[in-house]
């Protein structure tokens, strides 16, 4: 991997090193995928949208100005075009593939018996579903703090509005998470 930062790596590439938009592909195309793959359920299509996002973004390059960081304005990209994607495909975004257990909010206590494995899958099936039907900005602030681990800036960058307002949109996603769990958990 290089040493240079993202900024020297895109100044380059603007000026037509391929190398070094080569670098920023090998350093963010994992984490691309990932992003992707929260919106999209087929995962075989995850690499050729990550594909087509890398070719949106080296086509756009020269508009890049730096205002923000450049996995930032990538990610942008990205979630623009899995939902185009979407869109084409007639779907909605499915978070069938989150892993709750990467993220300790959501994370259900580890035990070992099998009626506490069947309650932590029946739990992490509701957090799932309750994530997916939250209105589209609760959803991708939610998704993005808590699943993406970007903070509250980066978020408010992404989504193109103040950090007061992600903080309050990942807030009530919480709260209405916790309400459906609660609801759940009583009427059983």
């Amino acid at each position: 991997m290089s040493d240079k930062s993202d900024i020297q790596l895109v100044k380059e590439a603007q000026k037509g090193s391929i190398e070094s938009f080569d670098l920023l592909v090998i350093k963010y195309q994992n984490r691309l995928q990932s992003i992707i793959s929260k919106y999209v359920s087929n995962f075989d299509d995850v690499p050729d949208i990550a594909q087509e996002t890398f070719l949106k973004a080296y086509r756009a390059l020269s508009s890049f100005r730096g205002d923000s960081e450049f996995y930032t304005w990538l990610y942008r990209i990205g979630v623009n075009t899995a939902k185009n994607y979407l869109v084409s495909k007639s779907r909605r975004p499915v978070f069938g593939d989150l892993e709750i257990s990467e993220n300790e909010y959501l994370h259900p206590e580890d035990t070992s018996t099998p009626e506490n494995n069947l309650m932590t899958e029946e739990l992490e099936l509701l957090i799932k579903k309750s994530i997916s039907n939250l209105p589209e900005d609760l959803r991708m602030a939610i998704t993005l703090r808590e699943y993406d681990a970007l903070s509250y800036e980066e978020i408010a960058s992404i989504m193109k509005c103040p950090v007061g307002t992600i903080r309050s949109r990942i807030f009530r996603a919480r709260e209405i998470i916790d309400q459906i769990i609660d609801k759940n958990l009583s009427n059983e």
